[in-house]
């Protein structure tokens, strides 16, 4: 007898996931069900059967669709993403309910009804990292729709998805409605008092993805040395990032943002060269306030850095404060090998080989560099990091994290990361005073670092001064307004000290650091406030995925210089049932 072949085809599938499903059930779990049910009676299935779909399946919040075209699977999505939105209206914007949509085309496995295999992974994978009310799509939908459907796209590039094994090339829908239905999910900010600035994600011209993070690289190095100037307000990298290969106006960044002047500009390098455009933008005036281009040899990307910070700070507020300079790496290799490591650092909550990829390209910059001082401080907080996550719990993990930070500010004294990474790592070791001396010369360096200002607020909650800390989080989200989900973790954790356990749990329930391990805060926040089942179920949830975790360790290894905070903090996990 010969093995039954699996059955395939080709098929185009659609994996589309509602935005901020828990924090909607948790607000009101009757209304919820009964909108999503009410929609894809009236919406999605009558969409589905118009372009000739089948529903695959329903997954919670989510759901898998087959189509046997492209066109028609584009189609669809852009309908009911544009259906969806019109039924939002008569909603309060609570409880709007707004979709991710993720496409692929590709050979899938049949069985029974159900579908497998990395086609349907796929879709998955850009459904995940879709901005609420778009439609991200592979290569392979976007070649087949090209000329046939009257839209756009923006060219995301090649992504590293999670769990496949070779990069995606992605691409984000450009319909005018579904667009729209994204810009209203943001709320206009604020201009502050000072000169206000946004970094964008400079374009790579070079024709080679892989020169993406020399280009990434030098925005990153420019929001870090504007951020050193006191008279200036910086937005933070990851806000700024979230808008990389997308094309939308100035304005409307600026205006979500909040600011008032956007730095923008492109790069090319080849055969030693480099070519670096650059503009300054009064997104609310209107007009140019600067451009320049630099066409020069590689080995002067840090003068060409500095020459464009001293033009935009003499534009912005007249006169450059004179600061310690930063010591920049004299190989170029290893520069390149940092930034790809430092790159993957903030995508381990989501991805935890990444933080083991890091440490390897980080140790590889030190062994051409020896004595670059930001491999080694962001080395050391790989190895923290490694511990504190119980990825590599012991005892040399964390002393070595502490030696790395000890000879990161050694290296370069005027470093402010080096600075709070060093004093996070002290506060540990129960040196307060030591912490605190190292967080002051940090803010002194770089008065806009919003990772400083949430590390230190942690702290500070950790000193019984909850309220203080949930200001400096809130400060920190004003200059990092789309930030990772790390910090809604840390704000949660202030308010949970202060015994503000709704406000707790609505921050822990938001998409951003629900699914991390954060868990064990929203548990004990559920405990504290009677929900039992729910408490219960989080915790669940938390211990399947750091099965290590014991109150009595952590109660331990906490900075804790009031200990009622780790005593209402174990109070908690024991009420959700954490294992003692």
């Amino acid at each position: 007898m010969t093995e039954e072949r699996p059955k395939r085809r080709l098929a185009a599938i659609v994996v589309a996931d509602v935005v901020g499903y828990s924090r909607l059930m948790e607000a009101d779990e009757v209304a919820t069900l009964a909108t999503l049910k009410e929609r894809r009676a009236t919406i999605l299935q009558p969409i589905v059967r118009a372009h000739g779909g089948r529903i695959v399946k329903v997954m919670g919040d989510g759901v898998l669709l087959e189509f046997a075209s492209a066109v028609n699977a584009l189609s669809a999505a852009i309908e009911l993403q544009e259906k969806m939105a019109d039924a939002n209206v008569a909603l309060p914007a609570t409880r709007h309910i707004v979709l991710r949509i993720g496409i692929n085309l590709s050979d899938v496995v049949i069985d029974g009804s159900d579908l497998y295999g990395d086609g349907v992974n796929i879709a998955a994978r850009l459904q995940a990292i879709a901005e609420p009310g778009t439609i991200y799509v592979s290569a392979g939908i976007r070649d087949q729709v090209n000329r046939k459907l009257a839209l756009g796209f923006d060219d995301l590039g090649p992504k590293a998805l999670k769990n496949i094994g070779e990069p995606v090339h992605v691409y984000r829908v450009l319909s005018e409605n579904v667009t729209e239905i994204f810009q209203k999910e943001l709320t206009p900010l604020p201009l502050p008092a000072k000169p206000s600035i946004a970094v964008l994600p400079f374009t790579n011209l070079s024709g080679d993805v892989g020169q993406d993070a020399f280009t990434d690289g030098l925005t990153e190095d420019l929001i870090t040395d504007l951020s050193r100037n006191a008279g200036l307000f910086v937005i933070a990298r990851h806000s700024t990032f979230a808008y990389k290969g997308r094309s939308i106006d100035v304005r409307v960044i600026a205006r979500d943002l909040g600011v008032r002047y956007i730095l923008e500009g492109s790069a090319r390098r080849a055969a030693g060269r480099m070519r670096i455009n650059v503009q300054l933008i009064d997104a609310i005036g209107g007009g140019h306030l600067w451009a320049e281009r630099f066409d020069r040899n590689l080995e002067d990307i840090f003068s060409v850095q500095d020459e464009v910070i001293g033009k935009i700070v003499e534009a912005l507020v007249g006169q450059l404060v004179e600061l310690p300079p930063r010591k920049r790496p004299k190989s170029l290799e290893a520069y390149d090998t940092c930034v790809r490591g430092r790159s993957l650092i903030s995508s381990f909550t989501s991805f935890p080989e990444a933080i083991r990829e890091a440490r390897i390209l980080l140790e590889r910059a030190i062994r051409i560099e020896p004595e670059y001082a930001e491999a080694t401080r962001w080395l050391a907080f790989v190895h923290w990091q490694l511990w504190a996550h119980s990825i590599d719990p012991s005892d040399e993990t964390r002393s070595r994290a502490l030696e790395l930070a000890h000879r990161a500010v050694q290296l370069d004294e005027s470093d402010a990361a080096a600075h709070w990474v060093l004093g996070y790592l002290l506060a540990y070791e129960k040196l307060w005073s030591a912490s605190d001396k190292e967080f002051e010369v940090a803010f002194r360096l770089e008065p806009n670092n919003t990772d400083a200002l949430v590390m230190w607020s942690e702290l500070t909650v950790y000193a019984d001064q909850p309220l203080e800390a949930i200001d400096g989080i809130m400060r920190a989200l004003r200059l990092n307004p789309r930030p990772p989900g790390w910090y809604y973790w840390e704000l949660g954790l202030a308010y949970y000290a202060a015994g503000r356990y709704e406000k707790a749990v609505e921050t822990l329930r938001i998409e951003a650091t629900y699914r991390s391990a954060s868990r064990r805060i929203l548990a004990a926040s559920l405990a504290q406030l009677g929900r039992k089942d729910e408490a219960a179920r989080e915790a669940a949830l938390f211990m399947e995925a750091t099965p290590k975790f014991t109150i009595a360790h952590w109660a331990a290894a906490q900075p804790a210089r009031d200990i009622e905070t780790v005593r209402r903090l174990v109070e908690g996990y024991r009420m959700a049932g954490l294992p003692e």
